[in-house]
């Protein structure tokens, strides 16, 4: 009966070998890694292209080569995590190069509407789609480890999500590691702003200051393209991103 059942269970996808090593060439950031690691990036990224549709719009065609190093990308983060933390969404929309999205606010006093435009590199929506930049791929791809990558913050905007909010604090289970991972993150974060409220340098990107979701975005990029930088700059930050990214948490 085991045997029957077994046979009825599909068969993890797999990735052709031709089109990983392709991959591999285009991604820099899966230098260096271990057989095992590469192996579960693997099968991550073959899971990704099968369960996630990634369509080129605005004239944007893409071959199965892009379309595996935006996945192998997208593996990164999740690789060590449940797969499920992504959540329930089937497209990444890839646009030709930046792409402008109308935002609107309502001042909670006033009920005064303000409408604005912002060109993105990349956006998470929460029950939707991943939205990216081809341009800011490839950008990435030739400058892979200066702690920028579209991919992995948006990913990690997925991830952040899985906690039931977008708001800088991941599915973390034990209640001491949740606990740890707040105060230490806090406290990179409020330090960020007051450099910035003073016109101070930071350490890292000025745009992990926007808001908590934003930060934990931002240092992912970092603990994945740059964690030399990330170690050196914000070593306890560092410290909490391993241990979750690497699934500890």
């Amino acid at each position: 009966m085991l045997d029957w059942f077994r046979r009825l269970k599909p068969a993890p996808p797999d990735l052709p070998e031709d089109l990983w090593r392709a991959a591999r060439e285009r991604v820099r950031l899966l230098d260096d890694r271990s057989p095992d690691a590469l192996g579960r990036l693997r099968s991550v990224t073959a899971r990704f292209l099968a369960e996630r549709r990634i369509i080129g719009v605005q004239g944007l065609e893409l071959d199965d080569v892009q379309r595996a190093v935006i996945a192998a990308q997208a593996a990164l983060p999740i690789a060590n995590l449940p797969f499920e933390w992504l959540g329930h969404w089937h497209d990444v929309v890839v646009y030709p190069g930046e792409f402008r999205v109308r935002r609107t606010h309502q001042d909670s006093d006033t009920q005064v509407v303000t409408e604005w435009d912002d060109d993105l590199a990349g956006e998470a929506w929460e029950h939707g789609p991943i939205i990216l930049s081809w341009a800011d791929i490839a950008r990435d791809l030739e400058e892979p480890f200066d702690g920028f990558n579209v991919v992995i913050h948006e990913i990690a905007h997925k991830i952040d999500m899985a906690g039931g909010a977008s708001d800088g604090m991941p599915p973390i289970r034990d209640r001491e590691a949740r606990r740890r991972w707040r105060v230490v993150m806090q406290a990179a974060f409020d330090e960020l702003n007051r450099l910035l409220d003073d016109d101070q340098e930071t350490p890292i990107d000025p745009y992990a200051a926007e808001a908590p979701d934003e930060f934990f975005a931002t240092v992912s990029e970092y603990y994945f393209s740059a964690p030399d930088v990330l170690a050196a700059a914000l070593p306890e930050v560092h410290a909490e991103f391993a241990r979750f990214y690497r699934g500890g948490a």
